[in-house]
């Protein structure tokens, strides 16, 4: 009696709802992820084997330019209905008897970058629709001792948040002049821990050691 054979199909894979998967989760990074805006001033930090990454909150960031200017960045914190931005401004603004708008402030707490903006020329800064337009205004934040605007941004910044910790972004041929100046203000308001935000070294492997 011969034998029954039963008819074979290929198996048929139905990808709609892979494909209607990644579609959604596309979308979805598209609409929550934020480019991150170009630094005001290039830096190429120097390079180091220390593994230890970047605090995600509770940071200030000083950037030190090879023109001898800094710029300062600073988060809302772990939380962002802390509103640590711009609370800071606004105490910023009552030293200097300048009140910011409800706009203004909104403005500056979503502001991606680092700034180093005279406190005078805030509002015009904020006001700026362009990136052209912003970028005149950054002219480094005043250190002298006539008007030292770095060292009440520090100061007001760990009065707002006093889980702060600062952070150094220099370039590898900033002079050292204006490093020691920066720690100088760091140290004179208590600051005497800091991080160095460097570029990991890359690894070299030697084949032959590792034979043996």
């Amino acid at each position: 009696m011969p034998k029954i054979k039963l008819p074979t199909k290929s198996p048929h894979i139905d990808m709609t709802p892979m494909v209607d998967l990644f579609s959604v989760v596309l979308t979805f990074l598209m609409l929550t992820t934020t480019m991150r805006q170009q630094e005001p001033a290039p830096v190429d930090t120097p390079f180091s084997i220390s593994e230890k990454p970047t605090p995600d909150a509770n940071m200030m960031t000083l950037l030190l330019s090879t023109d001898d200017k800094v710029y300062l960045n600073f988060d809302n914190g772990p939380d962002t209905l802390l509103k640590y931005r711009p609370k800071i401004l606004t105490e910023m603004g009552k030293r200097y008897n300048i009140e910011f708008t409800p706009t203004e402030l909104r403005e500056f707490e979503k502001y991606p970058s680092s700034m180093g903006v005279p406190i005078l020329k805030m509002k015009e800064f904020l006001a700026a629709k362009d990136v052209k337009e912003k970028t005149v205004f950054q002219t480094g934040i005043p250190i002298d001792s006539a008007d030292n605007q770095l060292a009440l941004w520090v100061l007001f910044a760990r009065q707002v948040n006093p889980n702060i910790q600062a952070c150094i972004k220099g370039d590898s041929k900033t002079g050292f002049p204006i490093v020691k100046k920066v720690l100088d203000i760091l140290q004179d308001k208590n600051v005497n821990r800091f991080n160095l935000i460097t570029s990991l070294e890359a690894a070299k492997i030697n084949l032959e050691e590792i034979q043996k």
